[in-house]
C-alpha cells in the first residue's frame, strides 16, 4: 500500500492519497460535518475500498480557519466546489489521471458529492451516499448523471425519509439500500463494513468495462482492524 501526503487544489488542502499499481478507479471522499480525513470511520471505509482495488483520496475540504466557522461546515455549494477542485487535481496527477473517478459522500458530504458531479458533468462514474443528506443538493439532483447508491441505516428514520424523497427527483440510475439495525453513524458492530462493502461493489459494477478489476480477496476482519489501529 502506497500512502502519500498531498496538497489538493488551488487552496492547497492537505490530503492522503493511497494508490497502487493495478488500481482501477479513484474514490474521492467527501466527509460530513465534524469529520475529516483522519476519522476512524472514513479510514475503515477506505480500507474496504482498497480491498477491492480502488485507490482512495481523503482530504480536508476546508482549511483550518474555515473549519472553525460552523456556517462553512454546512455550506454545500462551497464544499461541492472544493470537491470539484479535487477532481480537477486528480485529473492532473501523474499517477491518478488515467483512473475513473467515483465519489463517496457521508452525511452533508453526500450532498456536496452530488452537486460536484453536476458541476463536472461526465467526469464521475458513480456516487455513493452513506447516511447522506441528498435533499441538501436541492436543484442539482435532476442534473446528476452518475449512477447513485443511497445507503441509509434502518433506524435512521428521518434521513431515510429524506433519501426516499430525494431519489424521486433524480433522473440518473439510483437505488436506495437500507442496512437493517444501523443508525446514522453505522456505529453498530459490522454495519459500517456492510455499508462500505455495498459501496465498493456499486463502484466496481459501474466502472467502464476496460477498467473492471479482478477483486482482491477481502482481508479478514481481524487483519483489517489491526491495520486500521496501526494507522491511528
Amino acid at each position: 500500500m502506497t500512502e502519500t501526503a498531498v496538497t489538493v487544489g488551488v487552496h492547497h488542502l492537505p490530503g492522503t492519497l493511497v494508490l497502487d499499481p493495478g488500481d482501477r478507479a479513484l474514490v474521492l471522499f467527501a466527509h460530513g460535518s465534524g469529520s475529516g480525513r483522519f476519522s476512524p470511520r472514513n479510514r475503515e471505509v477506505a480500507a474496504v475500498m482498497r480491498d477491492h482495488r480502488l485507490a482512495t483520496l481523503q482530504f480536508d475540504m476546508l482549511d483550518a480557519e474555515e473549519a472553525r466557522d460552523r456556517q462553512r461546515v454546512f455550506d454545500i455549494p462551497l464544499l461541492a466546489r472544493r470537491l470539484a477542485e479535487a477532481m480537477d487535481w486528480a485529473r492532473r496527477h501523474p499517477a491518478a489521471s488515467a483512473l475513473p473517478l467515483v465519489l463517496f459522500g457521508a452525511s452533508t458530504g453526500a450532498a456536496a458529492a452530488l452537486v460536484a458531479s453536476a458541476l463536472r458533468p461526465g467526469r464521475v462514474q458513480a456516487i455513493v451516499s452513506r447516511g447522506g443528506r441528498p435533499d441538501l443538493a436541492a436543484g442539482a439532483l435532476p442534473a446528476v448523471t452518475a449512477p447513485t447508491l443511497l445507503i441509509v441505516g434502518g433506524t435512521d428514520l428521518d434521513v431515510l425519509d429524506l433519501n426516499r424523497q430525494a431519489i424521486e427527483r433524480m433522473r440518473a440510475p439510483a437505488r436506495l439500500e437500507v442496512v437493517p439495525g444501523a443508525s446514522h453513524l453505522f456505529s453498530e458492530p459490522g454495519k459500517l463494513e456492510r455499508a462500505a462493502t455495498l459501496a465498493a461493489h456499486w463502484f466496481v459494477d459501474h466502472l467502464p468495462a476496460a477498467a473492471t478489476p479482478v477483486l482482491r480477496a477481502a482481508a479478514p476482519a481481524a487483519e483489517r482492524a489491526r491495520r486500521l489501529a496501526a494507522q491511528r
